[in-house]
């Protein structure tokens, strides 16, 4: 067995599960036989192409089952898999993939302009896979052949491609994806996950989420972030069950899937969780067969909680980073109200700590830094050995950026980010206790407190807004709300009310973009 690796998968699910639905996508079925045997074309395609082990294959694109095969194929030749970002701008593309040193981009069609413009700079061959809904083998609106820029056909690449006949030597200490970080501290960083994390968070989900081989899990989320992937993708496939795979998250459209599908397992944000139980259709739809909602980002709403609770269902909350692969802790759905607002007890394979300014283990309830340590949590960052050794301690535990504190029980509470704690005259406040309290009223969608300089204090919080729709609210309305629910320090000195935050493509509001509009 010389592929230890995430590559081997496919041929091994195929002997178990061949026939088995295992992605569905835009109507139409692939089997795990088919999956394996995409993948072995794609590979022999990507080897046809000069791809050796330790190469760098990049993807960019929306949920297609083409981010999977990409994502096989490349384990099965040993080489490294660079999911990028849908919404990044060209030149934080061409970043990206100087920066891993991508030979091969494989993209939609749809992104045509934008892979373009990113690889112009560097000698990267691309593959272009048709937009969804144009059928299997259709050719992809390409340039015309002799330009610089011309794109091969991803079909026609699989169709004329010698499937791969070899197995490589992969174990599991060796690289298996590159992700880039948001970069909201200063420029990405590439965070290495190898097989062994992949694998081994996979057995945290199956363990702590029981998982199983009659899982349907609809996949709302983007892929290229590995909780979409490594949460619930590839978790499912392992045991055997269906991925029903959507490029864009529409909350109708996700009522409808799940009913029509029977879907048992879905994941998340809050604002995903918000926006499905917001919509008309939500008493509409029959959404009996879930069973697994995860949920992770931010603390979720308790209205958002009581309406699935109406429902008869419960989350289970949960915390992790991209270097943690991503999951660290999460909160078992039975005890969701009882630790309502915690992230939960460690993954069974995860150790998690907090640490007090010393470097010293924090007492019960002592806020510190949060660290993780497992066989899910990265080595290192692409060619970042500075930032490599910044961000563990003691050797392997990896130093979130993140503040928190443990309880009696052992639960995690996330308190806030390190560098999104206020200090205003010397007093900390931390913007998500706050955001809690001004998402209790009801007119609020969403809100993000943001520490904004001031002569006196040095800064004082500053809360933007956004409220539901047709509903009607001012900043006094929402101090009067938060005075004697929190200390005065805390409440907000201004408010700002906008029509939508800027957001990742995960869902999480984008603070540095908030901090930098109120800068000075």
């Amino acid at each position: 067995m010389l592929n230890q690796g995430i590559g081997a998968w496919p041929g091994r699910l195929q002997r178990k599960s061949g026939s088995k639905p295992a992605v569905v996508f835009n109507g139409e079925v692939l089997t795990y036989s088919g999956l394996h045997r995409r993948a072995l074309a794609l590979a022999g395609a990507l080897r046809a192409r000069g791809t050796a082990a330790g190469d760098r294959v990049a993807f960019l694109g929306e949920n297609h089952p083409s981010f999977l095969e990409t994502f096989f194929a490349a384990g099965m030749l040993g080489a490294v898999f660079v999911p990028l970002n849908t919404r990044l701008a060209p030149p934080e593309l061409a970043y990206a993939l100087a920066d891993s040193g991508a030979g091969i981009l494989v993209h939609s069609a749809g992104l045509e302009p934008l892979a373009v413009a990113g690889s112009a700079q560097g000698q990267v061959r691309r593959l272009v896979v048709p937009d969804a809904g144009a059928s299997a083998g259709a050719p992809s609106p390409v340039p015309p052949a002799g330009q610089d820029d011309a794109g091969e056909d991803y079909e026609q690449a699989l169709a004329s491609a010698a499937a791969l006949d070899t197995e490589t030597p992969v174990g599991l200490d060796d690289p298996a994806m590159i992700l880039y970080t948001s970069g909201t501290t200063g420029r990405p960083k590439g965070a290495v996950l190898t097989h062994g994390n992949l694998t081994w968070n996979c057995f945290n989900v199956l363990v702590d989420y029981d998982l199983g081989s009659t899982d349907v899990a609809l996949m709302i989320s983007p892929l290229f972030h590995v909780a979409s992937l490594d949460m619930g993708v590839l978790p499912t496939l392992l045991k055997g069950g269906t991925v029903i795979l959507e490029p864009k998250f529409d909350a109708g459209r996700a009522l409808e899937l799940i009913e029509q599908h029977r879907a048992t397992f879905i994941s998340g944000v809050p604002t995903t969780y918000q926006m499905l139980c917001e919509h008309p259709d939500w008493a509409k739809r029959d959404i009996g067969s879930l069973q697994k909602l995860t949920c992770g980002g931010s603390a979720v709403p308790l209205r958002v909680i009581e309406a699935y609770e109406a429902r008869g269902l419960a989350f289970s909350c949960g915390y992790g980073m991209t270097e943690t692969a991503p999951g660290a802790t999460a909160v078992p759905s039975d005890r969701s109200r009882e630790k309502a607002g915690s992230a939960g007890l460690p993954h069974f394979f995860t150790g998690v700590r907090v640490a007090a300014a010393t470097g010293e283990p924090a007492g019960v309830g002592e806020v510190g830094e949060v660290q993780i340590a497992g066989p899910n949590v990265i080595r290192e960052y692409w060619q970042r050995p500075d930032a490599t050794e910044a961000a563990f301690a003691d050797g392997g535990w990896f130093r979130s950026g993140d503040l928190g504190y443990l309880d009696d029980d052992g639960f995690l509470f996330v308190v806030d980010r390190l560098k999104d704690m206020i200090i205003s005259g010397g007093e900390n406040i931390y913007p998500a206790e706050v955001e809690q309290a001004i998402l209790a009223l009801e007119q609020v969608a969403s809100a993000a407190v943001i520490g904004v300089p001031d002569e006196k204090w040095g800064e004082v919080p500053h809360a933007v807004v956004v409220l539901r729709e047709g509903a009607e609210l001012d900043g006094e309305a929402i101090r009067a709300h938060l005075a004697g629910r929190l200390a005065r320090y805390k409440i907000p000195r201004t408010f700002e009310f906008v029509t939508e935050l800027p957001r990742t493509a995960s869902g999480k509001i984008r603070k540095t973009d908030l901090r930098r509009r109120h800068a000075g």
